[in-house]
Formats: C-alpha cells, sequence, structure tokens
C-alpha cells in the first residue's frame, strides 16, 4: 500500500472509531447533547397502572429505595448520591445492548407525600425530561400514573434520537412500574 493509502486508511479509522466513541458515550450518558439550539420536545406517557393498596404504602415502596437505604437487589439499578428529607439526587442504571452496556443518568427525585413524586434530568443520553409519578385513591386501592416530557436538541436528527430514546425510556419506566405493583401488593397481602 502507498504512503497515501496508509494516510487514508488510517484517517478512516480515526474517524470511525470517533464516531463509535461519540455514539457510545451518548447512549451510555457519558456524553450528553445539551447544545441549546433546534430543541424539540415529546410527550413520554402516559401510562396507568392500578395497584391493590392504598397510595400510602405505594408511595413507600416507590420512596424507600431513595429516602431510606437502598435494598441490595436495587443496587445495580439505583445508587442514591445525595439524600435530602424530601429530595434526592440519583444515579439510576439501565442495561443496553443485551447488557453488555449500561445507560447511567443523574436525577433529581422530589417527593410529595402521599399524592407525587417528581424526577427531572440532571445528566443523561438526552438534554432534558421531567417525569412524575401521580397516586390517586381508588375504589379498589391506588391508580399510578406516570407522565413526562422528553427534549431534545438539532431540529430533526435530535428528533429521531429522541424517538430512540423515549421507546427505551418507557419500556424502563413500564417495568419500573409492574416492579411497583408487584412489590407494594406484596406487602399488602403479608401485612
Amino acid at each position: 500500500m502507498s504512503a497515501r493509502g496508509w494516510r487514508v486508511a488510517g484517517w478512516a479509522v480515526g474517524v470511525g472509531g470517533s464516531l463509535v466513541a461519540g455514539y457510545l458515550g451518548l447512549v451510555t450518558g457519558a456524553v450528553p447533547v445539551d447544545v441549546g439550539v433546534g430543541r424539540r420536545s415529546r410527550a413520554l406517557g402516559p401510562q396507568a397502572v392500578d395497584i391493590a393498596a392504598p397510595p400510602e404504602t405505594v408511595f413507600d415502596v416507590v420512596a424507600r429505595p431513595y429516602l431510606g437505604r437502598t435494598p441490595r437487589a436495587m443496587r445495580e439499578k439505583l445508587h442514591v448520591l445525595e439524600r435530602g428529607s424530601d429530595l434526592v439526587l440519583a444515579e439510576h442504571f439501565t442495561p443496553i445492548a443485551g447488557g453488555r452496556l449500561r445507560a447511567v443518568t443523574v436525577e433529581t427525585v422530589r417527593f410529595t407525600r402521599p399524592e407525587r413524586i417528581d424526577f427531572r434530568l440532571v445528566r443523561g443520553p438526552v438534554p432534558h425530561v421531567t417525569e412524575s409519578f401521580v397516586l390517586s385513591g381508588t375504589a379498589a386501592g391506588t391508580r399510578l400514573v406516570y407522565e413526562g416530557q422528553l427534549g431534545t436538541d438539532l431540529w430533526r436528527l435530535g428528533q429521531w434520537w429522541g424517538g430512540a430514546v423515549a421507546a427505551r425510556w418507557e419500556a424502563a419506566v413500564a417495568a419500573s412500574l409492574a416492579s411497583v405493583k408487584a412489590e407494594t401488593e406484596r406487602r399488602s397481602a403479608t401485612a
């Protein structure tokens, strides 16, 4: 191969490696893109789940890993960085790429007992996310409703990225809601 061929090959490897590193940084939340131009927003949810337990019990199940000691079983999903009486700063870990990688988001979580829990993204794969869990009493127990807003930058490119992130994000929330329902109903049955 000629000297020019080696330069072109080296350039291609460098550009390819940079693109892969940038993509992995973006996907895992290690390199967030928040440039403040071309912001597009989209709704997350709503998702609702009915739970056979009172709102106070549901609230306690959601809040306990944040406000109290994080159970060992949740340490692969949650790490509280700073804890206050009604607000925490927490890292959330989500497996991606078949579990070979994990996305890390840092969020504030605010607790308004017993009817509301609000999340605000500090660092992650998109520049803006706000979410809420709203709990309301029903005849059979509690209705937990999840809703949110996800924002991305860079116009259509960001909109495409937001769609990809939102699908994974909402799937993670659905799994969390199912876990909250199962744990709350298990606790109510044993009480």
